[in-house]
């Protein structure tokens, strides 16, 4: 298992908008230098901008290359709904570097000539999906020469994957997949909406699947449910996440429980450390939420009763 995440991490985000990994590249398995992969449609003043882009965090540092096609999309995409052909476009790259144990995923993306031309899938979203898929304890970093979607982001990493000779869970390659098109469609229909944020959808989506691998892989639809009900709720959400987009919700997390992703030991460790790092991304969203202005009703009310009673027995109270 250790291998697998290993090789995962080292090939992760192969590209991001429409990615594969090339017929003639290949990713050694114990090899953990960075990783820098280079959509195929770049124009050789594109390639050099986005390597100079990719590679800045290294600091001279070594890494290498791979090239991405259109080819592997109609493999590994197009089975959860997608309509890639073989001669479909590669503009958006990536490098991706190791990072030590418990370190978590971290995505970045970058501007191109000073523009974020990743138009609709966020940081957080990447996150989530590499989750989903089985990665950990990585640094990713995005660009696009070309405005671009980011659809095919998690394409790169299956066909990297399948080439170094390792069996792919197509269905947790759907999962993954599907969970970027319907996080980044949720974001797109409450953009502007007040009361929401990316931010807010993603820890909640972190924080039910830390809750589901407590529960483990047996956990029923309706306890999936009650999950995504409460990380509405903790996250605010209630007045702006529809019942049609909640039911989006569930339905993801029980095609993720499916697809065999609650099974990895390190799930719920990489799921708590995600929630973690968006909190501490967006502090000026979630340090709202515990002002007094913002806590709901039942909050306030047991705040009353605890300082009701701390009163009567003089501030001690037995729990």
């Amino acid at each position: 298992m250790k291998k697998t995440i290993k090789i995962l991490t080292a090939i992760f985000f192969s590209a991001v908008a429409t990615i594969v990994v090339g017929q003639n590249n290949r990713v050694l398995a114990d090899d953990e230098t960075p990783v820098v992969t280079l959509g195929t449609s770049l124009t050789d003043s594109q390639k050099d901008g986005t390597l100079k882009i990719l590679t800045a965090p290294l600091n001279g540092g070594n890494y290498q290359t791979i090239t991405v096609t259109g080819s592997d999309l109609v493999r590994y995409l197009n089975p959860s709904g997608d309509n890639f052909t073989t001669s479909s476009g590669v503009w958006s790259s990536a490098m991706i570097q190791k990072t030590s144990s418990g370190s978590g995923i971290n995505v970045k993306i970058l501007d191109y000539n000073g523009k974020n031309n990743i138009t609709t899938i966020t940081a957080n979203q990447y996150k989530n999906a590499a989750l989903t898929a089985g990665i950990t304890d990585a640094n990713i970093y995005v660009t696009s020469a070309i405005p671009i979607d980011g659809s095919g982001a998690l394409a790169g990493v299956y066909a990297a994957y399948a080439k170094n000779g390792n069996a792919l869970n197509q269905k947790q390659v759907n999962a993954a997949q599907d969970e970027m098109n319907t996080l980044s469609g949720i974001t797109q229909d409450n953009k502007d909406k007040k009361g929401y944020s990316d931010a807010q959808l993603n820890n909640a989506v972190a924080g039910a699947k830390s809750e589901m691998a407590k529960q483990g892989q047996n956990i029923s639809d309706s306890q999936i449910r009650d999950i995504v009900n409460n990380q509405i709720n903790i996250n605010h959400l209630g007045n702006t996440i529809n019942n049609n987009q909640k039911n989006q919700i569930v339905n993801l997390l029980i095609e993720i429980r499916d697809s065999g992703a609650l099974k990895s030991s390190s799930f719920k460790g990489q799921a708590s450390k995600l929630s973690s790092q968006i909190e501490n991304s967006a502090k000026n969203i979630f340090n709202k939420f515990n002002t007094p202005e913002n806590r709901s009703w039942l909050q306030q009310l047991w705040d009353s009763i605890v300082n009701f009673f701390s009163h009567m027995f003089g501030g001690v109270i037995l729990g």
